[in-house]
């Protein structure tokens, strides 16, 4: 799978999935430019993907923003001459409530960071690689974007719409030469699930029990599947939502 000198743009990049899969793509030999809201943490996985011995260019902007967004494509082509993949992978989650109880202000930022920032990710990538000839996307979606998700209404909205997004542009565009597809993961270690751990402790043991293979996903198990995605290993698949759940929604 490899992706020597492939530019690469990764939001969501300072932590996590975004992170994981960020260095993922500097081993397979591809050049990164990566995107967070954070900027410090950005920053430092700019310099890992660089001790790496790949290329990292960071760029802070906030999705939801379409001027930013914009911007942000356009200094990857200018950085780097091309965008030949895109890791669609920024969002939020919000505090455990149910539907009914929900506030309208927290319902509306978990859509706009979620589902119309992935919009306006895409976009802008799209219209940079019909203009190139062609190019690979991969959002990150959920499990939550597949079944209900108790307590998670707008989060699993905002997924469910993901999926949505996904496979309307890869119809729309497969004559283009661009691929789309999403992942969709179940829990995974990362600093969004611990902080869900901190206020519902007890989730842990529940969500472990839960999972057929009896333990929470890793970061880089959802990078090796977006590598995967964005390969020429993958030149057939397109409009996929791919679970990475350990079983989870085959029960």
């Amino acid at each position: 799978m490899s992706l020597m000198n492939k530019v690469v743009l990764i939001t969501g990049a300072g932590a996590g999935i975004g992170r994981a899969t960020a260095l993922a793509f500097a081993r397979a030999g591809a050049r990164l430019a990566l995107v967070d809201i954070d900027e410090e943490a950005g920053q430092e996985t700019a310099r890992l993907v660089q001790n790496a011995g790949s290329a990292g260019l960071f760029m802070r902007a906030d999705v939801t923003q379409a001027v930013e967004v914009a911007q942000m494509v356009q200094a990857t082509v200018a950085h780097f001459g091309r965008l030949d993949c895109a890791f669609n992978n920024a969002g939020i989650e919000g505090p455990p409530t149910r539907t009914a109880d929900v506030a309208e202000a927290e319902f509306d930022r978990i859509m706009a960071v979620n589902l119309k920032g992935v919009w306006l990710c895409m976009k802008y990538e799209i219209q940079q690689m019909i203009a190139q000839g062609g190019g690979v996307i991969a959002n990150t979606a959920s499990v939550a974007g597949l079944v209900g998700a108790h307590s998670m209404p707008a989060y699993a909205a905002s997924k469910h719409g993901v999926i949505g997004l996904t496979k309307t542009a890869a119809v729309e565009y497969a004559r283009k030469n661009i691929r789309v597809n999403a992942v969709c993961p179940a829990v995974i270690r990362t600093a969004m699930v611990e902080r869900a751990l901190e206020v519902m402790p007890q989730l842990a043991e529940g969500m472990i029990a839960a999972n057929p293979s009896r333990r929470l996903g890793e970061p880089a198990e959802v990078a090796a599947a977006v590598l995967w995605l964005c390969s020429d290993a993958a030149s057939f698949v397109n409009g996929a939502a791919l679970t990475i759940d350990g079983g989870l929604t085959a029960q």
